[in-house]
């Protein structure tokens, strides 16, 4: 019989190798260069960020019509894993832009509003962020204060919004052009009801940047802000859907956010694993090479095999998600449950294999280990993802085990 290899689990058509190929070069040439530079110094590089709109990639789930790519999960994960190799903190921004603003509008948005921000979001013209957590409310979403009353032809919206990725666009003077905003209507008494969903833009009375948030553990490639809306104006036309839909457009989002997230993991861990292992082919002791001793072994070994494991329940789920459909958080939950402490744990190992060369920010794995505790945070904690898979596993009937 004539052998038939299977498709090729990461890179399943042509355009998925040619998409990995090109953000890989892109990564080399350009984004691998400045990381360490802008982690430093917590800058986000906006000049940079703006190319990747010429690479197709800022409106990677963006219909066409509106300027975007229409790719769809395995895409957005070949993205992050290439970018969070190099540099977590600008994947992150690039994850907000992409995924918490232009998916969320692409998905939800009307036709006007489409048609009105997408373009520019897809080119790079306009950058893009997501408003939901508070300082009070972070998990506990429906515990957000931040309120919209609407007065005849506008929304007046006031509260702060905490933790925004690409909040501010520069030193916390400037916000971001686009906020898909989450706030508090009251015309129902039912309290899932009562979050809806607005697009704010910069020029809009009463919205502004309340400050720039410094000193972060990581990520600091990507500017972090709390948003201030004092009276904020904002259209009845920017009404997301209607009033109170906003958590089905919020779970929906949710999913396809965790797998990016799970993706930049992926990234940290095999960027992680490649360090260790150059280094342990290299570098002598007691005159032979470290890969020789059995404890640099086994954190290769037990690297490599989480490494793998984690990837392979990414791309497994990437390709089976649709991005207008919910139901897949078991998985999209899941996954990043799983792939987050991955990278952390490799690396941990890798800092422990280089000893104090891994301690400096030159060989790249502090960097990346300071970057992955954030993803056992931001999109939803481990705690709220064990919870999650809890809830939603009790209501099946049966385990469907693929």
């Amino acid at each position: 019989m004539e052998r038939v290899d299977p498709p090729n689990l990461f890179e399943p058509t042509e355009e998925h190798v040619m998409l990995r190929k090109s953000i890989r070069e892109f990564v080399r040439k350009e984004v691998e260069p400045q990381a360490l530079e802008y982690d430093r110094s917590e800058r986000f590089n906006l000049e940079l960020f703006r190319k990747l709109g010429s690479l197709g990639l800022l409106g990677i789930t963006v219909g066409e019509e509106y300027g975007g790519s229409a790719m769809g999960a395995l895409a957005v994960s070949i993205v992050h894993e290439e970018l969070s190799a190099s540099d977590p903190g600008f994947c992150l921004a690039y994850l907000a832009h992409a995924l918490l603003c232009a998916n969320n509008i692409s998905v939800n948005g009307s036709e006007e509003q489409k048609k009105k921000y997408l373009p520019g979001l897809s080119s790079g013209e306009l950058i893009g962020a997501m408003g939901m957590s508070e300082p009070d409310a972070g998990t506990d979403v429906l515990g957000m204060k931040t309120t919209a009353v609407k007065k005849g032809k506008h929304y007046t919206i006031n509260g702060r919004k905490m933790w925004i990725t690409n909040g501010t666009l520069d030193e916390g003077q400037t916000p971001c052009d686009v906020l898909l905003l989450y706030a508090r209507t009251t015309s129902s008494k039912k309290p899932t009801s009562q979050i809806s969903s607005f697009i704010v833009d910069k020029q809009m009375e009463g919205f502004s940047v309340g400050q720039k948030l410094l000193d972060k553990t990581g990520m600091r490639a990507s500017n972090t802000a709390e948003l201030c809306f004092d009276d904020c104006k904002v259209p009845v036309d920017n009404l997301v859907g209607q009033e109170g839909e906003s958590v089905k457009h919020m779970m929906r989002n949710l999913e396809i956010e965790r797998v990016g997230l799970a993706a930049m993991s992926i990234g940290i861990a095999r960027r992680a694993l490649e360090v260790m292992i150059t280094y342990a082919n290299e570098r002598k002791a007691f005159g032979k090479e470290l890969n020789r001793f059995g404890q640099i072994q086994s954190y290769i070994g037990e690297s490599y095999a989480e490494y793998k494991a984690a990837k392979c329940y990414l791309y497994h789920i990437a390709s089976h998600l649709d991005l207008t459909q919910s139901g897949s958080r078991i998985d999209s939950d899941g996954v990043k449950l799983f792939a987050a402490p991955v990278a952390k744990r490799i690396a941990d190992r890798a800092i422990q294999v280089l000893g104090g060369y891994g301690y400096v920010g030159e060989y790249v794995v502090e960097r990346l280990w300071r970057d992955a505790k954030l993803l056992e945070i931001g999109g939803g904690t481990l705690e709220a993802h064990q919870k999650n898979i809890t809830k939603d596993i009790t209501r099946l009937e049966t385990l469907k085990f693929l």
